[in-house]
């Protein structure tokens, strides 16, 4: 029997998703979280063969979740769903860990092939996202660097939030910590990045694939 926790922060999604893994009788969902930070718990606390995550999600992207995840030493098989068919996304989340792409207007037909793929030991792609990895791949020169790696998980987690439009004060507040922290994980951002305009932030973070365009 495999065991799945389902990530997403829309209910009719999860609930389609759940429909669609439990026609499978080898599948049982042992869990629906609705944001990243619930979904890093809950994957800690029942330790689930695979888990569903959506790329896109509150208080912590599908991507960061997925970095977390790993580095508490789980071993559950990541597959992390998008509507976006960009590499560069792709490239994000298999650098966080993940075991598999896949895009939402095809999980229907991808995402049972997709986790018993995992489950060997595989990786998956979407079929419509492969030829682009492929090309990339053969053109190396022509990745766009994200800049993303040298970023602390707290520095991503502010640089989200301040693309999704949050002030320091209100980044403080849902992270927990002071005013004074947040705006140095900010300044750092800058330096680091050497983007010196909220603005500038905002577009490196839809361009990392950290926030929805």
């Amino acid at each position: 029997m495999t065991t799945i926790v389902v990530a997403d922060d829309h209910k009719i999604v999860r609930e389609g998703l759940v429909k669609l893994l439990e026609g499978r009788p080898d599948f049982t969902v042992i869990g629906e979280a609705s944001d990243g930070e619930e979904a890093v718990q809950m994957v800690l606390d029942k330790q689930p063969d695979v888990v569903i995550m959506d790329i896109w999600m509150p208080r912590l992207s599908g991507i960061d979740a997925t970095r977390r995840i790993g580095k508490r030493g789980s071993q559950a098989k990541i597959l992390v769903l998008s509507m976006h068919e960009s590499r560069t996304y792709v490239e994000e989340v298999l650098r966080a860990g993940a075991s598999g792409y896949i895009v939402k207007n095809s999980a229907s037909t991808d995402l049972l092939q997709a986790i018993d793929a995992v489950r060997g030991g595989a990786s998956y792609l979407s079929p419509a996202i492969t030829q682009q990895v492929v090309d990339a791949i053969a053109r190396p020169g022509d990745s766009s660097p994200s800049g993303v790696a040298m970023l602390t998980d707290r520095e991503r987690e502010v640089l989200q939030l301040i693309a999704e439009g949050l002030s320091s004060k209100e980044i403080a507040n849902m992270l927990g910590v002071s005013l004074k922290t947040v705006d140095s994980h900010r300044s750092n951002l800058m330096e680091k990045l050497d983007i010196h305009k909220v603005s500038g932030l905002v577009r490196f973070a839809i361009r990392a694939g950290l926030v929805e365009p």
